[in-house]
C-alpha cells in the first residue's frame, strides 16, 4: 500500500516537472515573440495555438495528416524489412558483406537532401517520401540487426551443435533472442529520423496531400502562422508515434 502510494507520488511528481517545463519554454517563447513584435518572423504561442484549432476544424487537416503518416509509416516498415534482410545475407554470406558494405557506406555518408532530389529524377514525386524514409531507415537496422547477430552467445551456439539443432531451432533458440534487443533499438532509433526525413521530403517534393506541402506553402506566402502551427502538428505526431512505438516493443518484448 505504501508502495503503490510513493509511486503515485513519483508520477505525479514528474508530471508536474513536465508541466512546469513545457510551461517555462511557452513563457519564453511569448517572450521572444512580444519582444520581436512582427509576426511575419515570429508569431506567439496564442496564435499558434488559435490558428492549430482553426485547421483543426476542417477535414483536409485530417487528410493530409493521415496522408504524410501511411506515406512514412510504409516507408518505415520497408527500411525495417529490407534493412534486416540486408543484415541476415550479409552476416551470413561474405561474398555479400563485402559486396554491399560500400553501399551501406554511401547511404550513411550521403544526404538525405542529395537522395530527396535524385529520387525527383528517378520516380513519381508522390513516391520519394516513402523512398526518402526507408533510406534512412535501412542502414539503421541493418548495421543494430547485424551486431545482433555477431552478439549471439558462442557457447550456446556450440552446445547447439553438439545437441544437433536444427537451423530453425538454433534461430528461434539462440539468434532471435540476440537479435531481439538490437533490432527494438534499431526500430526506436529509426522512427524519429524516418519521420523528420519523410516530412524534409515533402516539403522538397511537395506530393499531393502532405503536410511537406502545406509547410512550403506557408513559406513562400509567409503566413507564418500556418508554418508554425503545421510545424506544431509534425513534432506532436512524431512524439505520438514514438510512443506507441514504444509500447508495442515492449509489448513484444514482455511476451518472449
Amino acid at each position: 500500500m505504501i508502495t503503490s502510494t510513493s509511486q503515485s507520488n513519483s508520477r505525479a511528481v514528474k508530471a508536474l516537472r513536465k508541466t512546469a517545463v513545457i510551461l517555462v519554454w511557452l513563457l519564453l517563447w511569448q517572450i521572444i515573440a512580444t519582444a520581436v513584435n512582427k509576426e511575419i518572423l515570429i508569431v506567439s504561442p496564442v496564435v499558434t495555438a488559435k490558428r492549430l484549432v482553426e485547421l483543426a476544424t476542417q477535414g483536409e487537416f485530417w487528410l493530409l495528416s493521415l496522408m504524410t503518416l501511411i506515406r512514412i509509416i510504409k516507408g518505415y516498415l520497408i527500411g525495417i524489412v529490407v534493412g534486416t534482410a540486408a543484415a541476415v545475407l550479409t552476416a551470413n554470406i561474405k561474398i555479400a558483406d563485402e559486396f554491399l558494405k560500400p553501399l551501406l557506406s554511401v547511404i550513411r555518408a550521403t544526404p538525405v537532401a542529395s537522395f530527396i532530389i535524385l529520387a525527383l529524377v528517378w520516380i513519381r514525386r508522390d513516391n520519394v517520401p516513402l523512398f526518402a524514409t526507408s533510406l534512412i531507415v535501412i542502414p539503421i537496422i541493418w548495421a543494430n540487426v547485424t551486431q545482433g547477430i555477431y552478439s549471439a552467445d558462442r557457447d550456446l551456439l556450440e552446445m547447439a551443435k553438439v545437441f544437433g539443432f536444427s537451423k530453425r531451432k538454433k534461430l528461434f533458440k539462440i539468434y532471435v533472442p540476440s537479435v531481439m534487443p538490437f533490432f527494438f533499438a534499431g526500430c526506436s532509433t529509426a522512427i524519429g529520423l524516418a519521420w523528420k526525413s519523410g516530412v524534409a521530403a515533402e516539403v522538397l517534393s511537395l506530393p499531393s496531400l502532405s503536410i511537406g506541402k502545406e509547410l512550403y506553402y506557408s513559406k513562400i506566402y509567409i503566413e507564418t502562422a500556418d508554418l508554425f502551427a503545421w510545424t506544431v502538428v509534425v513534432i506532436t505526431l512524431s512524439m505520438i508515434l514514438e510512443k506507441l512505438l514504444k509500447k508495442v516493443l515492449s509489448g513484444i518484448g514482455g511476451r518472449q
